[in-house]
């Protein structure tokens, strides 16, 4: 490989690994057939007729209608279909004075099929990836580039945790640029935190080659070596601080630890001072 660089032409090796996975494969089959028959009884469902249903009497209104939901469930290469046009002649009888004719009821129809070459070709390369890297054969086999990749970090992770739960930025509530960008500045130090607090327990745990337990609600024997921080964090939600305001003083009581806490706090380097300071007098704040 060579690319030129400040007017420099850098060279280097590279070796192409291609890989399937063979378990991955069949959930996405089954993701990719569940979206063709979807498509398939959406739009078969635009020809009935009756109450409710809405009628198109031409090809021209049809025709969006059907790539919209094409379009919706990503198979526009997979399926194919075809308009028609009905134009059927209608006798009417004369009635009061008003002569005999002949009215026409016009409406379009689609008909709609997998297209089978197509959807087999898709299907055959569902599973398959292209892992590219610098490092020889004899320092990094195939079985553990794949395995590498996998542990690598994924920046998506974290772009996902900034529009969902838990930081939530949108919808985003403001009008004013100056409110998005300092929003927007917040919840990325917050991004960062939970970054921070998931890579070091992750550290921990395989520095002690130890599994940690406890942090999956109805199955409390499940271990993990890789816990999320909305995890780790979701493992103190029923912490209770109670502040009781006397004459004399304001005394303050926290609910005891659990050990799944403690050691949640302790591979994360914290003392558990951290939180048992919390219950001291107001006249020696925390």
């Amino acid at each position: 490989m060579s690319q030129q660089v400040d007017g420099k032409v850098e060279s280097w090796t590279e070796r192409r690994l291609v890989v399937r996975s063979v378990q991955h494969a069949p959930a996405a089959a089954a993701v990719l057939c569940a979206r063709v028959a979807k498509a398939m009884a959406q739009i078969e469902a635009l020809n009935q007729r009756g109450r409710g249903k809405k009628r198109f009497e031409t090809v021209s209104a049809l025709r969006p209608a059907v790539v919209a939901i094409v379009q919706r469930y990503s198979v526009e290469n997979l399926i194919w279909f075809r308009l028609t046009q009905h134009d059927t002649p209608r006798p009417v009888r004369a009635y009061r004075g008003q002569p005999a004719r002949v009215d026409h009821d016009r409406y379009a129809t689609v008909e709609v099929r997998v297209d089978e070459a197509a959807f087999e070709a898709t299907m055959a390369r569902l599973g398959w990836r292209v892992y590219g890297t610098t490092q020889p054969l004899a320092s990094l086999s195939l079985a553990q580039a794949v395995l590498a990749y996998r542990s690598a970090y994924q920046v998506e992770h974290s772009f996902g945790r900034l529009k969902g739960r838990p930081l939530s930025l949108t919808p985003r509530y403001v009008q004013r640029d100056d409110h998005a960008t300092g929003l927007i500045r917040l919840l990325s130090i917050a991004l960062r935190v939970l970054t921070l607090l998931e890579f070091v327990g992750r550290r921990q745990l395989a520095a002690e080659g130890a599994k940690l337990a406890g942090l999956y609600a109805g199955n409390p024997r499940r271990e993990t070596i890789r816990p999320t921080a909305e995890r780790l964090l979701a493992a103190f939600r029923d912490l209770t601080l109670t502040i009781m305001d006397g004459p004399q003083q304001t005394d303050r009581h926290v609910t005891a630890l659990s050990p799944l806490q403690q050691r949640i706090l302790g591979i994360l380097g914290f003392p558990l001072a951290l939180y048992t300071r919390l219950c001291t007098v107001s006249a020696e704040p925390p």
